[in-house]
């Protein structure tokens, strides 16, 4: 299999200028600036199916064509490196191991949709990350590549490195727009979309790290080679990041359209200790859980959905047999509880609700109507709160609820405490 956006890192020093180089760096950001217009390296980028590789798995050239080319004010292109989905590690990985992979998309990014200054937001924790990127993108400003007439032509492009300061949601899009102009990072009302009024009330696209990883090798090779290196509609490999219960964890490059089963039992090695598989979470912890008769599923946006759940950011992470399905909601829904902004009251409130509920249920002190308010409670948040923190909540719980009620009941029923 051809890999596209891992290529670079079992090399050594795979983060350094003179490896990347060597390796027809920057080569495809020479070719958009000098060969190519801003609408044609956009079309490429639509024909080749890429999806936006964050969690919404939006057509990345779609959102691009969407910046307002007429208007006067500045554009901007926004990374998102704050990954705080729990489960997913992918974009670390880029980096630390390939940062130049990234600056290289951004150039191609801010030539398409002209912009001239770029922000990268990385998650708070990734210390290493962050210093391997910073070192990457003083590199690229020596070399020529960043700053004013890149690689000798007439286009300026700057580079800004935002740490973030570890709230999860600053991950949502226009959260972390506001966390940049220096504010709480309260997600914003949609529409105005941040395509046309985003940082600084200027027309902004933002996308996460992976998916400007694959940009470059998109211009390199063409949108034909990328498109076909996936399935319908979701073209190229992704990241997937596997934890949990199994023999291999790891991030695995792989064709989008790949079986879920097939990356638990052939690449990441099965289930650990010849157990039986109980669950799997296939895009990180927001997205619902799927049982043993689903993992058939291909892994890509639309298979996904199709059965009620989500690709996400490629977060799997595998349950065997001995997993207490109300332990495991609890600790995701005291995860929402912790990082809820508080903006909205249903996600505020009812997210601790929903902790305190799963808490009693687990140790035993459950009223007799825990179970039916938790239900209430949890079907209150989804679709009535400003950003999709609320939904990803209502989905989360609500899957371990409808998919392994028994256990809550025998929990409320048996009332013991465990040790």
């Amino acid at each position: 299999m051809e890999k596209v956006v891992s290529r670079h890192f079992d090399q050594e020093n795979s983060h350094s200028f003179i490896n990347y180089l060597k390796d027809n760096g920057y080569r495809a950001a020479r070719k958009a600036l000098t060969q190519m217009t801003p609408a044609s390296v956009i079309d490429e980028v639509k024909k080749s199916n890429l999806r936006g590789l964050g969690g919404a798995g939006f057509p990345t050239g779609v959102k691009w064509s969407f910046i307002p080319q007429a208007s006067p004010k500045p554009k901007y292109l926004v990374v998102n490196g704050d990954e705080g989905e729990p489960g997913t590690f992918k974009d670390k990985y880029i980096l630390q191991q390939d940062p130049h992979a990234l600056i290289e998309g951004i150039i191609i990014t801010c030539y398409a949709i002209g912009s001239h200054k770029a922000y990268v937001y990385v998650r708070g924790e990734y210390e290493k990350p962050l210093q391997a990127l910073l070192t990457a993108v003083e590199e690229a400003y020596k070399a020529g590549f960043l700053g004013q007439a890149v690689m000798g032509s007439e286009f300026d492009i700057d580079v800004v490195v935002h740490q973030g300061a570890g709230a999860y949601i600053c991950g949502e899009e226009t959260a972390l727009l506001e966390s940049l102009e220096g504010k709480k990072g309260f997600p914003r009302l949609k529409p105005p979309f941040p395509a046309v009024v985003g940082l600084f009330g200027c027309p902004t696209v933002i996308n996460n790290v992976e998916t400007i990883a694959c940009v470059a090798p998109i211009i390199n090779k063409g949108a034909e080679w990328f498109a076909k290196l996936g399935c319908e509609k979701n073209g190229g490999n992704r990241l997937f990041c596997v934890s949990g219960h199994v023999h291999k964890p790891g991030v695995y490059e792989l064709p989008n359209g790949t079986t879920l089963r097939a990356i638990i039992y052939e690449h990441a090695g099965g289930v650990l200790n010849g157990n039986k598989l109980k669950a799997v979470i296939p895009g990180g912890i927001s997205a619902p859980i799927l049982t043993p008769d689903q993992i058939d599923v291909k892994m890509d946006f639309d298979s996904l959905k199709a059965i009620g759940t989500m690709a996400g950011s490629g977060g799997i992470i595998v349950m065997d047999e001995t997993t207490d399905m109300v332990w495991a909601a609890m600790i995701a829904a005291r995860f929402y509880a912790n990082e809820s902004c508080g903006q909205c009251s249903p996600c505020r409130e009812g997210s601790g609700w929903a902790y305190r509920n799963i808490k009693r249920i687990y140790e035993g002190t459950a009223r007799p109507y825990d179970l039916k308010n938790l239900a209430g409670i949890v079907n209150n948040i989804g679709g009535n709160t400003i950003c999709p923190f609320g939904d990803a909540l209502t989905m989360c719980v609500g899957s371990y609820i409808s998919k392994f009620r028994s256990e809550f009941e025998n929990k409320i029923k048996e009332r013991v405490c465990p040790i």
